[in-house]
This record gives C-alpha cells, sequence and structure tokens, in this order.
C-alpha cells in the first residue's frame, strides 16, 4: 500500500518535507538560544547589582558617551561630590515602601562644575505634614544607589497639579521645569545614609519589568513559532501519506471513479 514512497515524487516530496522540518528546528533552536542568552545576560546583571560593591563616581557612569541611566547602570553604587542646595528641597509624593504610603525627601546636589544631581535622603511614611528635615550644609560625598527616571504611572509618578515644593515625577524633563540649572544628571540617586526618620530607597525598577527586555520574549515567541511550523509540515505530510493510501486502497479494489 505504501510502495507509492518510493516513487520519485513522494521521494522528492519527503526529502523537501524533511528539509523544511530541519531548517524550522535550527531556526527554533537559535531563537531558543537567543532568548537564553538574554535571560543570562540579565541575570549576571542582576547579580552585579545586588552584589556589594565600590561606589563609582557617578561619571564614571554617566559620561557623555553614555548619558542615560539604562538597565545595565540602574541600582548601581555610585558616589558624588558638591553641597546641596537646600532651599530648594523637593517632596516627592504617593510613593509606596513595603506596602506603606508616604513621600520621598529630594534634595538637589550641585556639583562643582554647576551640574545637579537629584538625590533623594530617604522615605518617610504617610503624608508631608511640615517641611522634611533639611540637608547638611557645605561640601558633602553622597554615596548610593543610580536609578532610572520615571514616567507617568510608575509607582504614583504624575505628571503635575500638586502644591508648590512637591514633585510629582522624578526625570530630567520634570526638574528642569522647577529649577534650571546648567545640567541635571540622568535619572536620580538613592542615598544609602539617611537622616533619622527616613528610610533609604531601595533600587527601583523602571517601568515596564526589571530590565529582561522585550526583544526576549519576542525570541521565545519566534521559537514557538518555528516549533509549530515544524510540526505542521510533519502533519501535513502524515495527511497526504494517509490520502495517497487511501487512493491506493480505493483503486486496488476497482473503485476508482469513472471518468466521462
Amino acid at each position: 500500500m505504501y510502495r507509492f514512497l518510493l516513487t520519485p515524487r513522494w521521494l522528492g516530496g519527503t526529502a523537501l518535507a524533511v528539509a523544511a522540518v530541519a531548517v524550522c528546528v535550527w531556526l527554533g533552536s537559535w531563537q531558543l538560544g537567543r532568548f537564553e542568552d538574554r535571560v543570562t545576560t540579565h541575570q549576571e546583571t542582576k547579580q552585579s547589582l545586588t552584589a556589594s560593591g565600590e561606589a563609582r563616581p557617578i561619571d564614571a557612569l554617566l559620561s557623555p558617551a553614555s548619558p542615560q541611566v539604562t538597565t545595565e547602570t540602574v541600582g548601581r553604587p555610585v558616589s558624588v561630590t558638591g553641597s546641596y542646595d537646600t532651599e530648594h528641597q523637593l517632596i516627592v509624593p504617593n510613593r509606596v515602601l513595603d506596602g506603606k504610603q508616604g513621600y520621598y525627601v529630594l534634595t538637589p546636589l550641585r556639583t562643582a562644575d554647576g551640574h545637579a544631581v537629584a538625590v533623594v535622603r530617604g522615605w518617610a511614611a504617610g503624608s508631608p505634614s511640615g517641611a522634611a528635615e533639611p540637608a547638611p550644609t557645605g561640601p558633602v560625598t553622597v554615596t548610593g544607589r543610580l536609578q532610572a527616571n520615571e514616567s507617568v504611572g510608575s509607582n504614583g509618578a504624575v505628571a503635575g497639579g500638586l502644591p508648590a515644593g512637591q514633585l510629582g515625577m522624578i526625570n530630567r524633563a520634570s526638574l528642569l521645569n522647577v529649577l534650571e540649572y546648567d545640567g541635571w544628571y540622568d535619572g536620580w540617586v538613592a542615598a544609602d545614609q539617611v537622616p533619622a526618620g527616613l528610610t533609604a530607597v531601595p533600587t527601583v525598577q523602571p517601568q515596564g519589568g526589571d530590565g529582561l527586555t522585550l526583544r526576549a520574549f519576542q525570541n521565545l515567541g519566534y521559537t514557538l513559532e518555528w516549533f509549530v511550523f515544524a510540526g505542521f509540515v510533519i502533519f501535513m505530510w502524515f495527511r497526504l501519506v494517509r490520502r495517497e493510501a487511501e487512493a491506493e486502497q480505493d483503486r486496488a479494489l476497482g473503485l476508482d471513479p469513472v471518468l466521462d
């Protein structure tokens, strides 16, 4: 019944199907490898961020060649030297920590070249009811963890509509609207050493996840697609073989349709 598989037509079709399955499996495996590589890189980055390390100067991470905070630099320990602008301390309300509602205390720190760094000196529970503890005067060196710019909807961030002295969203554009310094460093720094009554802010992951990019999940989706294609080719081959076998059986029984 299956002798037709040895005919040139079926041998060629079977070879083509095998080649198509092999290509689909190879492409699916390649996409899966890309996904695994991205996951491994992501895990290594997270481990490097959580591991204790010496703080590096902020200019070493935010240089003219790479001025923006990325998923690779979020959470890295940094140090910055300058003087707090105590007259322009800001409150950042509606920030949640350990399930409790509270606010950040943000004080700009001016560096020697006139640039500014947004330093969150800590978090306090409740609603802002008065002036937060003022920052120290004179030159200081602050160590903390580099954080990414906030965007609307991330951890209570809002675009505006707050009283004077409050900031709805920590990012360079919002800070420039409030204080026109020579320039702001990208992102912000969560200080490790905080005043009494405040709690140190942990690393805040950027909106949209913890750095495992959409491209990684696209690779996983492509993996599934290629394996599905391979399965479809196998399914269609078996279906055609079955149909041809049934036709051969009908011909053997003399059940071929009579053509006028």
